[in-house]
């Protein structure tokens, strides 16, 4: 078996497509060799792969020592939830070496993911050995405390994220878990559902209700995939 299938040594990203347009391509693919530079992969190079398709999709775009791979599906997450969504604060931790990265040892936000549907929560949140919220299993965290955003640091730069946050002002800086029942607002950020706004927070033995206020954007990167977007 070649590493990438036997270890996980790959690299990928997973991009949101419009009309067969990749969407934040430039800085998905800085991410990615990013994590090819750190693994000692070899590179991608050039541009986007041809059109996967018509209407919304996910290009995953996977880099291993044998060569780079696409591949491409439609997106449709059902009806954009009006109301906001839960997360759950998880047992599940990052891996110390591999958090800043997307690579194929991907084994704890499958864990985190499961742990939150068994609890009926849309998305779930890893944690590192310090007790500080990471990320999330399939989306990247962003949160309001004391008036300010604030991103957890620790774990994947989420690239839909920061085009959430291109023009605003945000911290980045640990965040500890004890400081989560202080959160005034959070949104779940990423490319198959966009910007999406918390409802509920949800802990061992705690949780916190939160207004969940869909964000005004226009962006076809940073919508609920269906939603209006701008040309």
């Amino acid at each position: 078996q070649a590493p990438a299938w036997l270890l996980g040594e790959s690299a990928f990203t997973t991009l949101r497509t419009w009309n067969g347009a990749a969407l934040l391509w430039e800085a998905h693919l800085a991410r990615l060799r990013g994590t090819c530079a750190f693994l000692g992969l070899p590179a991608p190079e050039g541009g986007p792969p041809p059109p996967g398709g018509q209407g919304w999709g996910l290009l995953r775009v996977t880099a291993t020592a044998e060569g780079t791979f696409h591949s491409w599906r439609p997106l449709a997450p059902g009806p954009r939830p009006a109301g906001g969504v839960a997360v759950r604060l998880t047992e599940v931790q990052v891996h110390p070496l591999l958090a800043g990265h997307k690579t194929g040892s991907s084994l704890p936000y499958t864990l985190a993911g499961r742990a939150a549907a068994a609890a009926g929560a849309f998305e779930g949140w890893l944690t590192d050995g310090a007790g500080h919220l990471v990320d999330g299993s399939r989306t990247a965290p962003l949160l309001e405390l004391d008036g300010r955003l604030v991103v957890p640091s620790g774990g994947l730069p989420g690239v839909t994220r920061a085009a959430f946050l291109a023009g605003r002002a945000a911290e980045t800086r640990p965040v500890g878990v004890a400081e989560l029942p202080r959160v005034s607002r959070a949104w779940v950020c990423g490319s198959g559902v966009g910007v999406v706004p918390v409802r509920r927070i949800e802990g061992e033995g705690w949780s916190v209700d939160l207004p969940a206020e869909w964000p005004a954007v226009t962006d076809r990167a940073l919508v609920w995939p269906g939603e209006a977007a701008r040309p």
